[in-house]
């Protein structure tokens, strides 16, 4: 049946980006770990890769494949490419790193890295592996003493002052401090700094507010002379 005039063709040749590939008899889909297009663009090739070791001399079944690797703007990324400009793996590999190259141009450093604070609909913990998870990108990568004090320092004032002694300790039990402070913040074992200066400087300026009163008050009795107690007689008796 002639489709219409304008419409795009439904025909698998015009589909299938590689219809000519024919796959080995015992050959099994592997569960791929998608790439939505954040993220360093290498390490998912790597990943891949890794995942096809065995059809790493079928350089047309690596290609065929890697679209199942993809999901959200990165799959449509690749629906929009011509493969026809792709004659081996390393012309595909080569256009998908340079198409998402500025995940990596963007990556964090040691001066991003505090500017990453928490969010107040996030816990801690989602907080924290979400901190971890950019700190992974810092080059050259950090140790484990810089990725701990970094995270450590950036904290605010109720976290850092109450996570100070985890500074040679694993980041994990550093999110564990986290996490009691976290609570201990939503139950009041924790008097929150911000809480307690602003409870202060309301008691300060009601203070001050009295003592201005009764400065105002004597001063009015000193020198209007308008009060005064009643006026006592003395008398003798014989």
């Amino acid at each position: 049946m002639q489709g219409l005039v304008g419409q795009k063709s439904v025909a698998f040749k015009d589909l299938c980006m590689f219809p000519d590939i024919h796959l080995p008899p015992s050959f099994k889909i592997p569960k791929f770990e998608k790439y939505d297009g954040h993220g360093d663009p290498i390490a998912h090739l790597k990943r891949y890769c890794n995942q096809l070791r065995g059809a790493g001399r079928n350089e047309e079944l690596l290609m065929a494949y890697f679209r199942e690797s993809l999901t959200g703007v990165a799959s449509e990324w690749f629906l929009h490419e011509e493969p026809s400009r792709w004659y081996v793996w390393n012309d595909m590999a080569h256009a998908f790193v340079n198409h998402f190259q500025y995940n990596i141009d963007i990556a964090s450093d040691r001066i991003s890295l505090p500017n990453l604070k928490k969010k107040p609909s996030e816990s801690f913990k989602e907080y924290a592996i979400k901190w971890r998870e950019q700190a992974t990108r810092v080059k050259p990568p950090m140790d484990d003493h810089e990725l701990i004090t970094i995270f450590i320092q950036v904290q605010e004032l109720d976290y850092f002052q109450n996570m100070m002694f985890v500074f040679d300790k694993s980041f994990s039990e550093a999110i564990k401090m986290g996490e009691m402070v976290e609570n201990g913040l939503k139950t009041g074992k924790i008097i929150s700094q911000a809480v307690f200066k602003a409870t202060t400087q309301a008691v300060l300026v009601e203070s001050d507010n009295f003592s201005d009163t009764n400065e105002k008050f004597e001063e009015i009795i000193m020198t209007s002379g308008s009060i005064r107690g009643p006026k006592r007689t003395s008398q003798r008796y014989e």
